[in-house]
């Protein structure tokens, strides 16, 4: 099975190159590396270019955020599953790949996810929380859960039926979808129980105080969008859930 991995980057100069390393160091060899720039300003695309004969396929124009940059690699992917990993983030190892294609087949799965660790933004060594996931059951999203989205992996078939993202969520189109595929259309997963991705701390939907209460007003939401029943509480449960993630951090 062909693995389409996109990076989404804009002005990403001090970061692109652990992640473009990480991806082409994975030992699984049906790989399509694609990279889609929102046409940086810094040294990003020269650095992109370094690695030209090496990524598969690098586009690079101005976009309307992450999402619609998302949603354009998923346009031009061609493998059988799809992974994100954003610039800056790493793979765990270099077997993530593999691992992730042998757990769909052997659960004859539509997609798989895993663990996560955020790292500090200068040492990629240094945990500052973890989240450990869990095999999805429903009920689960009502109280706060959803898979980490950087470990999230899926067949191109459930994009093409189901849709990508939603560019009407700035912050939280992530959890749109993922609550989408498996609350709404119940699409099989399953679970890794291993840190796949190390992630840098300072995401958008955590930058600050303002962008959390955002995505969490997304997320619900996201409920309604989806004609799912939900209660204010999921507003409380998601972001008390990640308290406890950094007591997780070996």
């Amino acid at each position: 099975m062909r693995v389409s991995i996109i990076t989404v980057c804009f002005n990403s100069a001090k970061t692109i190159e652990d992640t473009i390393k990480s991806v082409l160091g994975q030992d699984y060899n049906n790989i399509e590396y694609i990279v889609v720039d929102g046409g940086s300003t810094d040294e990003t695309l020269e650095i992109l270019s370094r690695y030209k004969n090496k990524i598969s396929r690098i586009a690079s124009e101005p976009d309307e955020g992450i999402y619609d940059a998302m949603n354009k690699g998923i346009k031009m992917a061609t493998g059988e599953i799809i992974g994100f990993l954003n610039s800056g983030d790493i793979y765990m190892s270099e077997s993530v790949a593999g691992q992730i294609v042998d757990s769909i087949k052997a659960n004859n799965a539509d997609c798989c996810y895993g663990d996560l660790q955020y790292v500090a933004k200068n040492d990629l060594q240094k945990i500052l929380r973890r989240w450990k996931s869990q095999p999805y059951s429903d009920g689960l999203f009502e109280k706060g859960w959803h898979p980490p989205h950087p470990t999230f992996f899926v067949k191109k078939s459930v994009f093409d039926k189901y849709g990508g993202f939603d560019l009407g969520y700035s912050i939280a189109s992530d959890y749109e979808l993922m609550l989408r595929f498996l609350e709404k259309h119940s699409v099989k997963s399953c679970y890794i129980p291993e840190v796949l991705v190390k992630m840098r701390i300072g995401g958008m939907s955590n930058k600050n105080l303002w962008h959390i209460a955002k995505a969490n007003i997304q997320c619900f939401q996201a409920w309604k969008r989806n004609d799912l029943k939900v209660s204010l509480f999921i507003m409380l449960k998601k972001p008390v859930s990640k308290l406890f993630q950094y007591m997780k951090r070996s």
